[in-house]
């Protein structure tokens, strides 16, 4: 499963993975976007195991009912890519009330893979793949999470940013030992739509800024490393680690505190509904919210 696979780095991972034969499921909110993408995969890979589900993935209930409709039709996921991010540079917020950055960014990839790990438990290996970024060299501001004082749109990216490295980090902690692998990746500077939801001027400046300092890459070349990690042999036993696209993995210590970890992880199961015991990861998963 790939979301945000209708375009650029997400649509370049689909169909280097459908090339490799797997059974490929490609997460979008334009159900248009979403047939044109599965055609156009199917026909280069010349794979036609590749679907296509929908979710607006800002939207909780999207969401639970992604996974719903999966689990109704599939027995098995060996693997999750959670591609799918935005940049917002003016202040939104979801259906569910959250700043959309932390909302599409972090909790969603919190609340996804929770949902999917006891069909990812069902195999005996299974990898979970967050794409996160360079820019998250910042803080967690738990008295400000939502960005409402002053909003910053760099800064409230990166916060989510950062968050996905946590999030990695802890849940990699919670699954030692299940068979089930998360790792975070770096795509760098990739030549896409990103930053388009911000309007024409704010994309076109985002793309020569990126160019000018020689920081930008073709999708293929951006998707590289996501890829690697969802397929290579050679990795299937590596978790909890931060990997860069050029392939070079990085064994940095998980030098965050555990304490920082824990609140994150505290405030993300209360602002997605998670109820669970820490048992629970050797099993399953459940939510108080969809009960």
């Amino acid at each position: 499963m790939v979301t945000g696979a209708t375009s650029g780095i997400g649509k370049q991972t689909a169909l280097s993975l459908a090339k490799m034969g797997a059974t490929v499921l490609i997460v979008g909110r334009n159900p248009d976007k979403c047939k044109s993408t599965v055609e156009k995969i199917r026909k280069k890979s010349k794979n036609n195991s590749v679907k296509y589900l929908l979710a607006d993935l800002s939207s909780q209930v999207d969401i639970f009912n992604l996974v719903h409709d999966f689990k109704k039709q599939y027995k098995l996921l060996h693997v999750l890519v959670n591609n799918a991010g935005a940049r917002f540079m003016t202040r939104e917020i979801s259906a569910d009330g959250i700043e959309m950055s932390f909302a599409v960014n972090h909790l969603a990839y919190f609340l996804l893979s929770n949902l999917l790990i006891d069909i990812l438990r069902t195999n005996e290996t299974a990898r979970i793949i967050n794409v996160a970024s360079g820019a998250h060299d910042t803080e967690i501001d738990f008295d400000d999470l939502q960005r409402e004082d002053r909003y910053d749109g760099g800064k409230a990216y990166a916060q989510s940013k950062l968050a996905n490295l946590i999030f990695t980090y802890e849940l990699a902690r919670k699954l030692q030992g299940t068979g089930i692998t998360v790792n975070v990746v770096d795509p760098g500077g990739v030549a896409t739509n990103f930053n388009r939801n911000n309007g024409l001027f704010d994309w076109i400046g985002h793309l020569f800024a990126n160019t000018l300092s020689r920081n930008l890459k073709s999708s293929k070349k951006g998707a590289y490393v996501t890829v690697y990690m969802a397929s290579a042999p050679e990795v299937e036993n590596l978790t909890g680690h931060f990997c860069t696209y050029d392939t070079s993995i990085s064994y940095a210590e998980l030098t965050f505190d555990n304490s920082l970890s824990r609140k994150l992880w505290e405030v993300s199961e209360k602002l997605t509904g998670v109820n669970k015991p820490d048992h629970l990861y050797q099993t399953s998963v459940t939510y108080s919210r969809w009960k």
